[in-house]
C-alpha cells in the first residue's frame, strides 16, 4: 500500500482525513516533519479554519518551502479545503501570503439574498475538466460536502477542474496542474463521491510509485 503523508500543522480534521485514505487502500501518515513528507508516496494538505493562522502555523512548522519543493519535485499532492486555499497566493480573509504554487487570490462570497454565507452544506459539482483521473468514474452533479466563505479567484484558468455554484455565483471546485490537485469541498465528508475521489487519489500514488526506477544496493 502507497505510503501518504498527512500534514499536521493544527488546522485540519485530520482523523477524518487518515480513515478516508485508509478506506482508499493507502497508509496515512501524519506528520509535520518535512523529511517524512519527502518519503512518502503521496501527500496531502487538509485544513479547517481561517487563512492567516493555518499559513502562521506552517510558517512557523518551516513547512512552506519543503512543500513548494515536494511539489515542484513531482509528488502527488492532494489540498483540501483550507488546504487548497493556502496554495494560493493571498486572500481577503487575512494580510499573510499564501504558499503560491498557484496563482490567485481567495474571494469572499458577494451576499446576495437567500444564499448563506458560509456555503455550508452539499452542493453539486460541475466538472470541466471531466478526463482527469481524480475523476475516474465520477460525474458532472454529482453532490458533495462543503464548508467555505471564501472562493478561490485565479488567474490562470486552465488550473480550474471543477465549479460550483451557489445564489448567483459560479466559484473554483477543484484545481488540478500536473501532480498538484485540490478541492474545496471535504472529501471525507462527501459519502460515496468523495471516498471514489480519494480513492481515485491513492490510485495515482500507487501509479508513480510503481513508476519509481528500482534502487540497486
Amino acid at each position: 500500500m502507497p505510503t501518504i503523508a498527512v500534514i499536521d500543522y493544527d488546522m485540519g480534521n485530520l482523523h477524518s482525513a487518515c480513515k478516508g485514505l485508509e478506506f482508499a487502500g493507502a497508509t496515512p501518515i501524519v506528520t509535520d516533519q518535512p523529511d517524512v513528507l519527502r518519503r512518502a508516496d503521496g501527500v496531502v494538505l487538509p485544513g479547517v479554519g481561517a487563512f492567516d493562522p493555518a499559513m502562521k502555523n506552517l510558517r512557523d512548522r518551516n513547512l512552506t518551502q519543503p512543500i513548494r519543493d515536494i511539489i515542484a519535485g513531482g509528488k502527488p499532492f492532494l489540498g483540501i479545503c483550507v488546504g487548497l486555499q493556502l496554495l494560493f497566493e493571498a486572500s481577503e480573509e487575512g494580510v499573510e501570503p499564501g504558499i503560491g504554487v498557484l496563482k490567485g487570490t481567495l474571494r469572499k462570497f458577494t451576499p446576495e439574498p437567500d444564499i448563506t454565507i458560509p456555503h455550508m452544506g452539499w452542493n453539486q459539482l460541475q466538472l470541466t475538466q471531466p478526463q482527469h483521473p481524480l475523476w475516474s468514474t465520477i460525474s458532472s452533479q454529482e453532490w458533495v460536502y462543503f464548508v467555505h466563505s471564501y472562493y478561490a479567484d485565479t488567474t490562470d484558468p486552465a488550473i480550474v477542474s471543477a465549479t460550483v455554484t451557489h445564489g448567483s455565483q459560479t466559484v473554483t471546485a477543484a484545481v488540478t496542474k500536473d501532480n498538484l490537485m485540490a478541492v474545496q469541498f471535504h472529501p471525507e465528508k462527501s459519502a460515496k463521491t468523495g471516498l471514489q475521489l480519494l480513492a481515485n487519489f491513492v490510485d495515482m500514488v500507487t501509479v508513480g510509485q510503481a513508476n519509481q526506477p528500482a534502487v540497486v544496493s
